[in-house]
């Protein structure tokens, strides 16, 4: 089978490393242009081609992936399959019917639930306490093409969305060999969605992230852990911006004369205590702005909160 990869992130590297090791020819690997990062805004490589390149794979980098040029770059490659895992563009239904067996993907979620592009980040961050992949066929629609195999996943009670999406990365790995297995021995029957129950899991953006302190503890907690660390829920101080990590909840019941946000508690070895609309939220790190990552200690030694403040 001569598979065609797609893909960018970390995410994606599993599965390109897995489909390597279990011996399938990989002849080539799409991947996106590389991009300014950090603070120097300097040129980063995508994840995948720096694998890509350690495995002396084909490289391709396209501005558009639907050039002619490019069309005929990936034809003369002569791929049985694409395999897109993250790649982080829509494909045209060109692209995706190129290959004989056509175009599957691992996607981060048990389809029809969470169709989009931050399942991992919502399934947290919406209460569900499981989750899983989906290997399916690609189709125009996103994310609706017949299902061809899935994995149920467990979400654990303080798993952040950074943990959870490495955990998926290595069990989409898996589930993706099994897949493509079954598809080689003609023994899959794909499954169509019941579009019927679809939910969607749309792009995170800053105001996504921002913390609602009227919210219960319960929901305060789930949003913070599922937007950790990109972009990092976050809340204001006394006018600047605060991200906030390692949220604990809890029922009690905070004093009658605090107001949701208010900070109860913020002390070195007690931690830093915050009254939500129902309950209240432990929190463990903290970034304030430009500074790096932080305990609460170290924000609290430092004077950068105390008791009786507010984030709004």
């Amino acid at each position: 089978m001569r598979i065609l990869f797609w893909g960018t992130p970390d995410f994606a590297v599993p599965s390109l490393r897995a489909l390597d090791e279990e011996g399938f020819d990989i002849v080539g690997v799409v991947t996106q242009p590389d991009r300014p990062a950090g603070r120097g805004r300097h040129l980063a490589a995508p994840r995948v081609k720096d694998a890509a390149g350690e495995m002396g794979l084909t490289l391709l980098q396209p501005t558009k992936p639907r050039t002619p040029e490019f069309m005929d770059e990936i034809r003369a490659l002569e791929p049985d399959i694409s395999v897109v895992v993250a790649y982080g563009h829509i494909l045209t239904d060109e692209v995706l019917a190129l290959p004989p067996m056509g175009s599957v993907n691992v996607h981060a979620s048990l389809l029809p639930e969470l169709r989009g592009a931050a399942p991992i980040t919502w399934a947290i961050v919406r209460g569900y306490d499981r989750t899983g992949i989906t290997i399916m066929r690609m189709v125009r629609e996103m994310d609706a093409g017949p299902i061809i195999h899935q994995v149920e996943e467990p979400i654990l009670a303080d798993e952040t969305g950074s943990q959870l999406s490495i955990r998926l990365s290595e069990v989409g790995a898996e589930a993706l060999v099994e897949g493509l297995a079954l598809l080689s021995v003609g023994g899959v029957e794909e499954r169509e969605q019941d579009h019927a129950r679809a939910t969607f899991a749309p792009k995170v953006d800053r105001a996504a992230a921002r913390i609602d302190w009227g919210a219960d503890a319960h929901t305060i907690s789930c949003l913070v852990r599922g937007m950790d660390t990109v972009p990092g829920a976050w809340t204001t101080l006394s006018g600047d911006p605060v991200k906030l990590f390692r949220p604990s909840p809890s029922d009690a019941t905070p004093p009658g004369d605090s107001d949701p946000g208010q900070v109860l508690e913020a002390d070195t070895r007690t931690g830093l205590i915050v009254r939500a609309g129902e309950g209240v939220v432990g929190i463990a790190e903290v970034q304030p702005p430009g500074r790096k990552r932080m305990s609460v200690a170290d924000w609290i030694n430092g004077r950068g909160v105390e008791v009786g403040q507010r984030f709004e």
